[in-house]
């Protein structure tokens, strides 16, 4: 039977009230967490104690991590979750909202971002196949708040088969937040390089990984620049380059190839200017 919460402080000084006291003298629903989850959560999410947050967890089960985050977060704590177990609906209570069903359901998902605010952070510990945090991803990540955080926990599932895992199997979460790397580098490419690059790559600050979990930070990157400032003291060094005779096939093609307007290196595109 689900009882209601009575939030403790939420002074992140006090030291009864951090994440990892709270997990380990938590003794109402059950709660499975793995150990190290706690640092994490602490570097992460200690900012929103205190204050109003908003948050949406994929993955009710027992109902022990929405005690668990009303405690450490407090009363102004609104909580949005996912479960695809029915019974998970018996949760909701004040400031606890229950949505039911599939996280990998791209109709179910579009419409919870219909019906509930921007996210300050999403946590993402469902059902861990890789269609499901993938789906959750593309949908939700567009609905967390600028400086906001997105976690994908037990990824370890990346590496197992009956998850739909396996090491460097492409298309697991992992190996997607791998390529997504590439995305952070958006003004540095070359014509021609193939990057996903769109609305959401584009409000990726930083992606974080863990032995298990991915974190994602949001923010709209600003186009890069590069400055000189104050006055040149040396002659820059250049190293010298040797040339290396071509092939007959290298010096045919090179004769018969199309010329084409010459590409600017990304480091000069990316120039912001000389300053004395």
């Amino acid at each position: 039977m689900n009882s209601k919460i009575t939030e403790n402080s939420t002074n992140e000084n006090n030291s009864d009230s951090d994440i990892r006291n709270l997990f380990y003298q938590h003794s109402g629903n059950l709660i499975h967490k793995w150990d190290h989850y706690l640092d994490i959560y602490s570097e992460y999410l200690s900012k929103y104690r205190g204050r109003k947050v908003t948050m949406l967890e994929i993955g009710i089960s027992h109902g022990g991590s929405i005690q668990l985050w009303k405690k450490y977060f407090g009363k102004d704590c609104e909580i949005f979750a996912i479960d695809i177990n029915p019974e998970c609906i018996k949760f909701a209570e004040d400031n606890v909202k229950v949505f039911i069903g599939s996280q990998a359901d791209t109709a179910f998902l579009t419409n919870v971002t219909k019906q509930i605010p921007d996210l300050d952070f999403v946590l993402d510990d469902g059902g861990h196949f890789m269609d499901q945090q993938d789906v959750s991803f593309e949908i939700l990540f567009p609905k967390v708040k600028q400086g906001g955080i997105y976690i994908v926990e037990d990824t370890h599932t990346s590496y197992w088969p009956e998850f739909g895992g396996g090491l460097r199997t492409n298309g697991t979460f992992v190996e997607k937040s791998k390529a997504l790397i590439d995305s952070l580098y958006e003004h540095h490419l070359l014509a021609g390089d193939n990057v996903r690059i769109d609305n959401i790559t584009q409000n990726i600050q930083s992606i974080s990984f863990y032995d298990s979990m991915v974190v994602f930070k949001k923010m709209l990157r600003p186009k890069p620049f590069h400055k000189q400032i104050g006055e040149k003291t040396i002659t820059p060094y250049e190293v010298p380059v040797v040339k290396q005779s071509k092939s007959i096939f290298e010096r045919i093609s090179i004769l018969f190839a199309k010329k084409s307007k010459q590409e600017l290196h990304p480091f000069a595109r990316n120039d912001g200017g000389t300053q004395k």
